[in-house]
């Protein structure tokens, strides 16, 4: 694709392994924060809002405050981890990458119960998933981020095809696997994979029966809603589905994408052009005659949220965030496909041959389906099946070999029951919500709080 004004060098060394590249693992994790009586979102002013809780982290824990329009918004730790603040008032940790999946999932478990206790002293429930389950979009509170009237402003143009993103802003949590590649061959074998397996893990982990406190039948009201959110720049990312997919492939996908906001002059974010690609913009300029920075490209690919986000790691964001008892599926998972070869060649091996209308197709599906979802003619539960015993061989061939501790492949072990039931978790919370929880949110937010 011809541009200007950046090089193809440059367009492509946000996406190129560096030379010291190594297998590590990077977790975030997205939690509400919600009244423990009513399960409700926690507002950012008042003395026990989000805006105390921020502060009293910054008091307590070593680190450095981050700020939007001059008020906190998060907490840069001293060992690179950071806690943010997310658009309905979420906590979001970003653990520091970690070399085995055993230290990433342990760092994660002890700075929630860390930040839990001290939620507590504000009597605030820390609750990971991936809904917020009693708030409504109409009443859920926001906060001061200055991205978010861009992001709602930008949904709301969209007539169905895209306005769910409007309810994924404030009311989505999520559990997201960063993962390194090594090199240009290593990208493409990890990429393939993970874009042909997405819906289907995404299918297997559904864990989002609630809105407003109701059942309605849906399964994952998280993954409903990226169904609906712009499709230029959620779901599958097409390129990866060709076999031979290469860093300029995906360059040249990403320049075909407008842009959803972008940093002037002053420093401020405006809204960017809806209807021209960022490759016009490398051409032509913004409206206010800057040609886009090395910056604005590194931003652009940051504002693109398809299962695999690509940018200096593989960030995997397909599916749902699990309870907080089983938070290390997700990473489990993709390790063990993506971090031993044999496990990831053969899971592109089994779900090479589907097309993307077939994955897009089970990927409409799964929210209500689940595991009954058919990709082309075949079930899902096998294919999920499946998947998970590649994974599961991958994490004991890198125990073996003294890469992760020999605990981890029991990691996987909550998905032996969900398959041989075919009961996701989702249905699992569904079925207690109408019973031992009597469809009381005190009760919910004390079995499933951290």
């Amino acid at each position: 694709m011809d541009t200007a004004g950046l090089g193809r060098d440059e367009l492509r060394s946000p996406l190129e392994a560096p030379a010291t590249a190594s297998e590590r693992i990077g977790l975030e994790i997205e939690c509400g924060v919600v009244d423990p009586r009513t399960g409700l979102a926690t507002p950012y002013p008042g003395r026990n809002g989000m805006r105390a809780v921020l502060e009293a982290v910054l008091a307590e824990w070593d680190g450095k405050v981050l700020f939007d329009a001059g008020e906190p918004v998060g907490v840069e730790l001293a060992d690179g981890g950071l806690i943010g603040l997310e658009h309905g008032g979420q906590l979001e940790y970003s653990g520091p990458p970690a070399a085995d999946l055993a230290t990433a999932v342990d760092d994660v478990r002890l700075t929630l119960v860390r930040l839990a206790e001290l939620l507590r002293r504000f009597d605030l429930a820390l609750l990971p998933g991936a809904y917020l389950p009693f708030d409504r979009i109409e009443t859920v509170p926001w906060v001061p981020l200055s991205r978010g009237p861009i992001l709602r402003g930008h949904f709301e143009r969209f007539d169905g095809a895209g306005n769910g993103g409007v309810r994924l802003l404030p009311l989505s949590t999520c559990t997201q696997v960063n993962l390194d590649y090594l090199s240009e061959d290593d990208f493409t074998r990890k990429l393939r994979m993970q874009a042909a397996a997405s819906p289907v893990i995404a299918a297997l982990l559904v864990n989002s029966p609630l809105y407003g406190g109701r059942l309605d039948g849906l399964l994952s009201h998280r993954c409903r809603d990226w169904l609906l959110t712009d499709p230029q720049r959620s779901g599958l990312v097409r390129p990866a589905l060709r076999g031979d997919v290469g860093i300029d492939d995906v360059v040249d996908w990403a320049l075909s994408i407008p842009m959803v906001y972008y940093q002037d002059r002053t420093g401020g974010l405006r809204p960017a052009p809806p209807d021209r690609p960022f490759a016009s913009l490398l051409r032509d300029g913004f409206a206010d005659g800057a040609r886009p920075l090395f910056s604005h490209w590194t931003a652009h690919l940051a504002q693109i949220w398809t299962h695999v986000r690509v940018r200096r790691t593989l960030e995997l964001r397909a599916a749902d965030g699990p309870a907080y008892q089983n938070l290390q599926v997700v990473p489990a998972l993709w390790t063990g496909l993506s971090y031993h070869a044999p496990s990831r060649d053969a899971a592109w091996e089994l779900l090479r041959h589907y097309s993307a209308g077939q994955l897009q197709s089970a990927a409409e599906d799964f929210p209500t389906e689940g595991l009954r979802t058919m990709l082309g003619g075949d079930r899902v539960h096998e294919l999920a099946g499946e998947l998970v015993r590649l994974a599961r061989e991958g994490l004991r061939a890198r125990a073996a070999a003294g890469l992760e501790r020999p605990e981890t492949p029991s990691y996987l072990d909550p998905l032996d029951e969900v398959l041989h039931t075919g009961r996701t978790f989702a249905e699992q919370c569904a079925h207690l919500w109408e019973t031992d929880l009597r469809r009381d949110p005190r009760r919910y937010v004390a079995h499933f709080r951290v």
